[in-house]
């Protein structure tokens, strides 16, 4: 909608979106619908459709190398693609007997967050996917995370399933070379 109440649809498609994400790097939108993701311009020309082998795209994001990363209920896996949209890996979290990935998201170092449900923590992975560690756990008051963000101040924003507050976490330290970690002080929407 503009400034002026006017709206404009950008595309229409016949298949049920599922996701959306708005690409920082090129401007382009990735959009999932199920069994698929697709990549369009901001005029709603489609660019490509990505070979990811998703079932059920949920989240998506892209990191700061151009990765794009889709987390996938059906499959119980984030799925990576590079950016010319080729399959790259599958990330099935940390030898859980189930790995129930929903909101995903990357900070400003390229790291990529993503929210396992079934387990009730968020996993801090490299931009090549490598496992880091458990951000946040129920240690931190987590239950059932579903979905997050990170904004420009190093807040991390984390909403959970059952519950209708959003925990807001400090999440980068400003230093020189800034450091991955939640800051004890937390508070809800």
């Amino acid at each position: 909608m503009t400034l002026d109440g006017t709206i404009t649809t950008l595309f229409e498609q016949s298949r049920r979106l599922t996701c959306i994400h708005s690409s920082r790097i090129d401007g382009d939108i990735l959009v999932g619908y199920i069994s698929g993701v697709v990549k369009f311009d901001w005029t709603g020309v489609q660019r490509m459709k990505l070979k990811c082998g998703t079932c059920y795209p949920t989240y998506i994001t892209e990191n700061k190398n151009g990765d794009i990363w889709v987390s996938d209920i059906e499959r119980e896996a984030v799925v990576v693609m590079d950016k010319s949209g080729q399959h790259r890996f599958y990330y099935r979290g940390q030898h859980q007997s189930y790995f129930d990935p929903h909101g995903i998201c990357t900070d400003i170092l390229g790291q990529v967050l993503v929210c396992d449900v079934s387990n009730s923590s968020v996993h801090l992975l490299d931009q090549d996917g490598q496992f880091l560690r458990l951000l946040l756990t129920e240690e931190h008051g987590l239950r059932h995370p579903t979905a997050l963000c990170v904004d420009d101040k190093h807040n991390l924003y984390v909403g959970q399933e059952d519950s209708p507050t959003i925990k807001v976490f400090k999440f980068l330290h400003e230093t020189d070379d800034l450091k991955s970690s939640i800051v004890e002080s937390k508070r809800e929407l």
